[in-house]
């Protein structure tokens, strides 16, 4: 029997600050990828947002896992000041890293960098097709203007980590991000590790944490095992076969969704009958306990049940692999070519045993007559298939990846997934796209019902994916700390909330 502490997304290791015996206060994290990537703009990567959000660069406004709703950062204070426009006021007295002063120009550049197209940056791509106008009417005050409009602005900006104007350039990724956050990005040992310091003028109260340090493990228990014998501090994703020591090991609902996006351009996946066959050959049942945890949730969209506008009436798809098969076989006698090799492209170490389960999910394709083959890939080369500009087409894919969606409106799943312009999707779907921007500016009971059609028709009407788990995720911490995880943990680890024992 697997023992560990469960830890609710409302726990938050904000605690009361024990007395700190230790003499070290340097921390070590284990990560399970290697972070390729460390501009703030690329933060909605889980590698890069665990090590740079709200640590290098802070975001205007801090969604509060711990209790929900919205609470100051950078920006003291907004409000929506006619259906277009939100107005923040800015923190006084910040400082960027670099010693200059943190301005409303850094933000209306930060917004501008993050629908630069040149850098397609993935934080970016959580705003879809959205405009962005800014007025500066002094140095602390910034107005933004959205078109469309968008009731929930503030909410997205939780999201976008601020940037330097002066110091971050804007057509290419930096290497050395700038921020204005408690910890100074020190050294980036490319494929070895990152260090962050502590920033001594930071605003804000100082954190105990003095020093962190990254490095990556795509081995779950040599990860584990390092914190046991001390040589690293937390592990925020492991296995839930190595999570079996109640004494340091949590597990925390993790808002990220496992799923398959399938290319809908290509043969045979253009055809929804092969679209249908791919979701009835899965038996998720057959997952839960075993690769995955027994706590992970099948899943029938892309986001988790406690996202407005999630579709209450969509059961995950059942498994039926002698209708999927009878599908692959009618598809082939109206001469669609389902002899064609679909290429399954997953990420290594985007989660606990997700190798075995490609390898499991390969084996019942094939049972009910598909031609698949699987490849593994590091991030670097996964983003090549999954982001803009797509180097997959011509070539049937079936691409592994998981969504986080722990802010809880779907404007930061929609587009991005599911429009014609997102930079995560393959669909071009007029109709389509107009609920989405429907729903969008959508307020009230209206946004939600908008939302759930969104999903009904992705996911049923187009069969745009194969939805599989809900995650949960699993988190070794060393007995010299006093952290516990939050949904939060899998997008972002903040090492102020950190404590020494």
């Amino acid at each position: 029997m697997r023992c560990y502490q469960i830890v609710g997304a409302a726990v938050l290791a904000s605690g009361m600050a024990l007395p700190a015996f230790a003499q070290d206060r340097n921390v070590t994290i284990v990560l399970p990828q290697t972070v390729d990537i460390v501009d703030p703009c690329m933060a909605a990567r889980q590698t890069t947002g665990r090590v740079i959000s709200e640590n290098v660069n802070e975001m205007m406004i801090e969604f509060d896992y711990a209790n929900g709703g919205l609470k100051p950062r950078l920006a003291t204070d907004w409000r929506q000041i006619d259906d277009d426009t939100w107005q923040f006021k800015l923190r006084e007295g910040v400082k960027w890293h670099d010693g200059s002063e943190f301005t409303a120009r850094d933000v209306a550049s930060t917004l501008a960098r993050n629908k630069n197209p040149s850098l397609t940056c993935e934080v970016g791509g959580k705003f879809g097709a959205m405009e962005f106008a800014v007025e500066t009417p002094d140095d602390h005050t910034i107005n933004i203007t959205t078109n469309p409009p968008t009731p929930i602005l503030p909410l997205l900006m939780s999201v976008m980590p601020i940037t330097s104007a002066a110091a971050t350039p804007e057509d290419e990724l930096t290497r050395k991000p700038v921020g204005t956050g408690p910890y100074v990005f020190e050294t980036w040992n490319v494929g070895q590790s990152i260090i962050l310091k502590r920033n001594p003028d930071y605003w804000g109260e100082q954190p105990e944490v003095e020093q962190a340090t990254y490095v990556w493990r795509d081995d779950s228990a040599v990860a584990a095992a390092m914190v046991e014998i001390g040589e690293a501090d937390i592990v925020p994703s492991l296995a839930m076969q190595d999570a079996n020591n109640p004494d340091t090991d949590f597990a925390y609902p993790n808002a990220e969704t496992t799923y398959m996006r399938i290319d809908t351009r290509t043969a045979p996946l253009d055809d929804i009958r092969i679209r249908e066959a791919l979701n009835l050959a899965i038996d998720k049942e057959a997952f839960i306990g075993t690769l995955l945890p027994a706590e992970a949730q099948m899943a029938s969209q892309l986001v988790v049940p406690t996202t407005i506008g999630y579709n209450k009436d969509m059961e995950p798809w059942p498994f039926d692999p002698q209708r999927a098969t009878e599908l692959v076989e009618a598809a082939k006698a109206d001469g669609v070519p389902v002899d064609t090799e679909i290429l399954i492209v997953a990420r290594s170490g985007v989660f606990p045993n997700v190798t075995e389960t490609m390898e499991a999910m390969m084996a019942m394709w094939k049972d009910v007559g598909l031609n698949v083959r699987l490849q593994m890939s590091e991030v670097s080369v996964h983003n090549t298939y999954y982001v803009r500009p797509f180097n997959q087409d011509g070539v049937p894919t079936l691409l592994g990846a998981m969504h986080d969606n722990a802010t809880g409106d779907p404007v930061f799943s929609a587009y991005i997934k599911y429009a014609s312009g997102g930079i995560q999707s393959v669909l071009d779907d007029p109709e389509l796209d107009q609920m989405i921007a429907d729903a969008t500016t959508a307020t009230g009971d209206d946004r939600p019902a908008r939302w759930a059609e969104v999903f009904r028709v992705a996911e049923r009407d187009i069969i745009a994916s194969v939805p599989m788990f809900h995650m949960v995720g699993f988190t070794r911490v060393s007995p010299r700390l006093d952290y516990k995880p939050t949904i939060a943990a899998n997008s972002e680890l903040q090492l102020a909330q950190i404590r020494f024992r």
